[in-house]
């Protein structure tokens, strides 16, 4: 079996955006003061970057784990719900 990158692993699966209402919401402004960042890091879909010195978040490719809510040590600077019904991720192997 080939080893896959992240890139290649993630089009194994089919992400339905739900841009009328995003399941992850950041508040910028409490971002700003985390200084660890740990979201960047601990996503395993790679979706938390730091671009200018602010975080930014794209939830086209959410694997809907939870991770980050977990992981975020600022009270309120992140809102976490699941897609509304037939948005969100679609896993085709495994």
């Amino acid at each position: 079996m080939k080893k896959m990158n992240m890139q290649q692993l993630l089009a194994c699966d089919k992400f339905v955006v739900d841009d009328e209402e995003h399941h992850i919401l950041l508040n910028k402004e409490i971002c700003s003061i985390c200084q660890a960042k740990p979201c960047i890091y601990a996503c395993p879909a790679g979706l938390y970057i730091l671009k200018d010195g602010e975080i930014n978040f794209d939830d086209a490719g959410c694997l809907e784990c939870g991770t980050c809510r977990l992981i975020c040590p600022q009270e309120g600077a992140l809102s976490w719900n699941y897609p509304r019904g037939n948005f969100g991720v679609i896993y085709r192997y495994g």
